[in-house]
């Protein structure tokens, strides 16, 4: 059933409000919330769409609603909070024009950005594992050109610095000290050591590379960042953790996974790994921030075995 501009919006799927008030607090996050229903009409309104549904379970910084442009054609209208930056990620699909990303339907700066419409519920997680990390390499090194010229991104160096600077009171944990440690020691080695300057996903794993018509696999929920390839690798390292950990092998998998991704993509093994360190334990420290306890033993385990 098609619902008119003026029709009530879905809530927000559970997901969504948890994710948000972890990353961004609890305040900021309500604040918007409590505006979404508003903000969904205006978007659904502004861009002379109409709403299908909400895509469920959704993203963790957007909600998702699948829509019928006046033409008929389907599409998907994606709303974001300002402190989610959907400007700079409505940058990168333009400048990348669907070549390895969906596409940017409507680049004119607006409520909601305005999308070709993938299928939500087929990633690259349904496929076997290695058969889903060839199809990722294939389509991350489509996304590593060139940022545009005067462009708004921020760099690899500056947002881990920020990141770094969260993680630092973590440093006399029981639990994750020596591994905060030694990944803030190798971010600063990585950051002083970097050549690279190409427009990078930001984000990049299984997840969010989904099924599509006008190309097999297309990345979506770029969190765009200019820097090294390593760097774009290091989430889709540890893509499927839970399983890795599972198994009496997984520390040997996964450096063997450092290895291949780094091989097929021409890049150096040793920052790769590197990077695969600070990002884990990195998203360790935000775990146990939020009292999520099991996910961030995880990531230490995996983090130790780098």
């Amino acid at each position: 059933m098609a619902y008119a501009a003026d029709a009530p919006v879905f809530e927000p799927p559970d997901r969504l409000v948890r994710a948000l008030g972890e990353t961004y607090g609890e305040a900021a996050a309500g604040e918007w919330l409590e505006r979404l229903p508003e903000a969904a009409r205006e978007a659904l309104s502004g861009r002379g769409v109409e709403a299908e549904r909400v895509v469920e379970p959704g993203g963790r910084s957007s909600l998702v609603v699948l829509v019928r442009r006046p033409d008929a054609e389907p599409a998907a209208l994606k709303l974001a909070p300002p402190f989610a930056a959907p400007g700079l990620e409505r940058d990168a699909l333009a400048h990348w024009d669907g070549w390895g990303a969906v596409r940017l339907l409507d680049r004119a700066e607006g409520p909601g950005l305005l999308l070709e419409r993938l299928k939500a519920d087929v990633s690259l997680r349904s496929l076997p594992e290695a058969k889903a990390l060839l199809e990722a390499a294939g389509t991350v090194r489509r996304l590593w050109v060139e940022p545009p010229e005067g462009h708004r991104f921020e760099s690899v160096a500056d947002r881990t610095a920020r990141q770094a600077s969260a993680m630092a009171g973590h440093r006399a944990d029981e639990v994750a000290g020596s591994l905060v440690v030694a990944a803030l020691e190798t971010r600063d080695e990585l950051v002083t050591g970097a050549s690279e300057t190409v427009l990078l996903h930001g984000c990049f794993r299984q997840g969010k590379v989904l099924a599509g018509d006008r190309s097999p696999w297309l990345a979506v929920g770029p969190e765009p960042v200019v820097g090294e390839r390593a760097y774009d690798l290091a989430r889709l390292v540890r893509d499927r953790v839970e399983d890795l950990v599972a198994t009496t092998a997984g520390a040997s998998a996964a450096r063997r996974r450092v290895n291949k991704l780094a091989d097929s993509l021409d890049v150096d093994r040793e920052r790769l790994r590197g990077w695969t360190l600070f990002r884990a334990v990195e998203s360790a420290t935000r775990a146990l921030a939020a009292g999520r306890g099991r996910d961030a033993e995880l990531l230490l385990e995996f983090a130790g075995w780098l």
